[in-house]
């Protein structure tokens, strides 16, 4: 019996727990996360609730003062105490989120279509991958050189704009980049045909994933491609088409470098009406030119919350419901 002790005790010794290498393996991402990530982002936040900048040479706080300057964000007086909603943060938060509703509704519509059919066996597009790797390449060249591009073909002495003024589309001296409407398009624009071509990369692979058998038991049935792209497609994409909303969204929203480019081709704030300046290009105002950290924290903290509200409000569209009804009900159970 003592033998046997031993050589039990022996065995427990010999074992090794492999789980604990698992830790060391996640840790780097981790650490990362913490360092570059989360402890900005908590840095932020506390910044948002101090007053501190710098006036001159000298700097003053920082100072406690609660969610004054997040008010502030939304909330500003004249000095008769007019109340004024259209500040600086509203007025660069409501281009970003412009900007990108309109380079982002084309995006998806047009991703999924393409993908649609691309996937369709009934289609059988020749040469796909040559179409594929033609769509993508947007996305690899530099935004520099895109925002360059298009600012030299729409300026006003530019080709783009001479074809225009040729034909008779615009009038003489007109200037793309002196209105505010014309330039958010070309942003827009710009930044849509970027990332289509990615957009529909990942939905292809979305639906590459689906069970082939459910398209085969589809057509027997004789359903039609539209029925079939709308009643089994749609439906099991809701994963992928959530994940592409959703970074889509924190992606557009952070725009910076190319209505940047903008802004500096002109020589600076060339624009009428704050027209090409996004949140992203406000806050690094606030940080490096005007040196006003609070209210740069403030205008991050609005950003944050923004973007916060449209991914929950996509998780919940393109959530799963019957989970939810399940959630509920063994609640109520």
């Amino acid at each position: 019996m003592a033998d046997l002790s031993q050589k039990s005790n022996v065995k427990k010794r010999k074992t090794v727990e492999y789980g604990r290498y698992g830790y060391l393996f996640i840790a780097p991402f981790f650490i990362v996360y913490a360092i570059f990530q989360f402890w900005p982002l908590l840095y932020t936040i506390w910044m948002s609730l101090m007053e501190y900048y710098s006036k001159g040479l000298k700097e003053i706080g920082p100072n406690f003062v609660g969610l004054k300057n997040i008010v502030n964000a939304f909330i500003t007086t004249e000095n008769e105490g007019t109340v004024l909603f259209h500040t600086y943060t509203f007025r660069a938060l409501g281009n970003t989120v412009f900007m990108w509703m309109l380079n982002f509704i084309p995006q998806i519509l047009l991703s999924l279509l393409l993908a649609s059919w691309f996937t369709d066996t009934r289609v059988k597009l020749k040469g796909q991958g040559i179409y594929k790797i033609t769509m993508f390449m947007p996305n690899i060249i530099t935004a520099a050189s895109l925002a360059v591009l298009f600012y030299s073909l729409f300026s006003i002495n530019g080709p783009m704009t001479q074809l225009l003024r040729w034909i008779g589309v615009i009038g003489e001296g007109y200037d793309f980049m002196k209105h505010k409407l014309p330039t958010q398009i070309l942003i827009a624009f710009i930044q849509f045909w970027m990332w289509y071509g990615n957009t529909m990369i990942v939905l292809i692979a979305g639906i590459l994933g689906i069970n082939p058998s459910l398209f085969e038991a589809a057509r027997v049935d004789g359903a039609s491609s539209k029925q079939i792209f709308f009643r089994i497609t749609l439906p099991l994409l809701k994963p992928i088409t959530l994940f592409v909303l959703v970074t889509s969204s924190i992606g557009g929203l952070q725009m910076y470098d190319i209505p940047a480019l903008f802004n500096v081709s002109q020589g600076g704030d060339g624009l009428p009406d704050f027209a090409s300046t996004t949140i992203a290009m406000y806050i690094r105002k606030l940080t490096l030119a005007s040196k006003d950290y609070g209210k740069a924290g403030a205008a991050s903290v609005v950003l944050f919350l923004v973007t916060l509200l449209i991914s929950l409000f996509f998780f919940f569209i393109l959530g799963d419901k019957e989970e939810r009804v399940t959630k509920k009900n063994r609640k109520g159970v």
